[in-house]
């Protein structure tokens, strides 16, 4: 049970990955043609765009989180490193939703919206899909790290939280 899990996290976080990284290139080399200025070829940049991010990126997201939600369940895992990767998928879930942002407002704004470069996004993923796989592979020990906080950030400091952040 627990190999059938992780098989589809990581078949579904390869289809993420490489929508994060293809995505932004579509945007910029797809999104700038002179076709664009065309109803039909407006309507097939649209078209390309939406599906690619509705249809395969954002359920290889969902996929990939529930089902490593689903593992951490299981197995039973509270480790350091894991903690940092969850903080990392974070940051690429951020990238992902800028991604659609960009999707939206490219499709939805034609002529009146100056797309920033969605090549920004690549960096950042690379970024966290390196520091995900180094922390997976390596495992490493980040109790120096921890320790290295204030001591107000590692321990817990005795008081309720604030009646504005209970949302009961």
């Amino acid at each position: 049970m627990i190999a059938l899990l992780k098989t589809v996290h990581i078949a579904a976080l390869c289809v993420w990955c490489a929508g994060l990284l293809a995505l932004p290139i579509v945007l910029q080399v797809y999104g700038r043609r002179d076709e664009l200025r065309t109803q039909a070829g407006f309507s097939e940049f649209r078209l390309l765009v939406h599906a690619t991010y509705t249809r395969i990126i954002t359920p290889a997201a969902v996929v990939t989180i529930s089902v490593g939600v689903v593992l951490i369940l299981v197995i039973g895992l509270t480790a350091d490193w894991l903690m940092a990767k969850l903080a990392v998928v974070a940051g690429m879930v951020l990238v992902h939703a800028w991604l659609g942002h960009l999707c939206v407002r490219a499709s939805e704004e034609r002529g009146t919206y100056r797309m920033p470069s969605p090549l920004l996004a690549l960096p950042l993923a690379i970024l966290c899909m390196g520091a995900v796989l180094y922390l997976v592979l390596a495992k490493p020990d980040l109790q120096p790290l921890i320790e290295a906080l204030p001591r107000a950030l590692r321990e817990p400091q005795g008081r309720p939280l604030p009646s504005v952040l209970v949302p009961i």
